[in-house]
């Protein structure tokens, strides 16, 4: 029997067009984007017919991913198919909260408002910017950046994959340093240094934000990027989600935890397919799948029911 996780999709993967056949899809979907526009009027009009540039504002990409990510969990359980344990990268995170009943989905879409606006102000404060270094393991990647002024490895990707975040002064030569040690960067689309020392102050106001919220006991189980492993009480929650944008993301630790207790089917939801591409990577043996769209809902529900 399936043992299935639902995988919220990070910041990065944003597109023009996000979302759209998905609203006209499923009515539990649309339900989503209704909910978002009425408390952040636009949301909707911005996934669908936005200009990447737009999209790529953190303040906008944050709501915008977070909608996007609900709708197709929603559009899954519409249509049947429910999870067992839920993860969600970075901005993810805040999607697979709401959808776990730990936080309202209400309640999480005004967090995840504060919380981009929050990072686009630390962003703007400082010149900086986001590199994937692949072909490298990652305590090769800790060696180079502990090399070069504030380079801060952020994200444990998979066993070759490991993201930088930093100074923009220092990022030309640090990438330098990865070519010559036989490795590859790759400068990602983000606007700032996410998960470094330079998102404090958004941590700062993410600890304030969060004193607002009371969290309940989640429906799933549900993974802390910080830890790497499932949250251990509602207590720990505003801390985690406070400590996360200044911490790494812990995404290879959460995928081999979710394997060895059991998951054997990784759904992601919300746009692209980065974090399937990168489950495959840790682990070819499990199916992944990603749902985005009208096409992609239909055809994940087919190979999870049928498979």
């Amino acid at each position: 029997m399936k043992k299935i996780a639902f995988v919220f999709s990070g910041q990065g993967a944003q597109y023009p067009g996000m979302g759209q056949t998905l609203a006209d899809a499923s009515s539990a979907a649309k339900a989503v984007f209704d909910l978002c526009d009425s408390i952040r009027p636009g949301t909707s009009a911005q996934c669908f017919t936005g200009t990447k540039e737009e999209l790529t504002i953190t303040s906008n990409t944050q709501p915008d991913m977070f909608a996007v990510e609900v709708a197709a969990a929603a559009a899954l359980v519409e249509a049947g198919i429910t999870p067992d344990a839920l993860a969600g990268f970075s901005v993810g995170e805040i999607g697979a909260l709401a959808f776990s009943g730990a936080l309202s989905v209400a309640d999480s879409f005004q967090l995840v408002c504060r919380r981009g606006e929050l990072m686009q102000e630390a962003s703007n404060a400082a010149d900086t910017g986001m590199t994937a270094v692949v072909k490298l393991s990652p305590a090769q990647v800790e060696a180079l950046a502990a090399r070069f002024d504030q380079v801060y490895p952020v994200n444990y990707n998979s066993p070759a994959q490991t993201v930088c975040a930093g100074l923009s002064s220092s990022m030309d030569g640090f990438k330098a340093a990865v070519k010559e040690a036989g490795g590859r960067a790759i400068p990602l689309r983000v606007a700032g240094a996410f998960h470094s020392p330079f998102m404090a102050s958004a941590a700062q106001g993410l600890a304030e934000e969060l004193k607002k919220y009371t969290f309940a006991a989640p429906k799933y189980t549900l993974y802390s990027n910080v830890t790497g492993k499932p949250y251990e009480g509602v207590e720990t929650y505003a801390d985690m989600l406070s400590r996360q944008v200044i911490s790494p993301v812990r995404w290879q630790g959460i995928v081999e935890d979710l394997i060895a207790n059991g998951v054997d089917t990784f759904i992601e939801v919300g746009p692209g397919n980065t974090l399937t591409g990168l489950i495959g990577k840790i682990d070819p043996n499990v199916k992944t799948y990603n749902v985005d769209s009208a096409d992609s809902l239909s055809a994940t529900i087919q190979e999870v029911t049928n498979g």
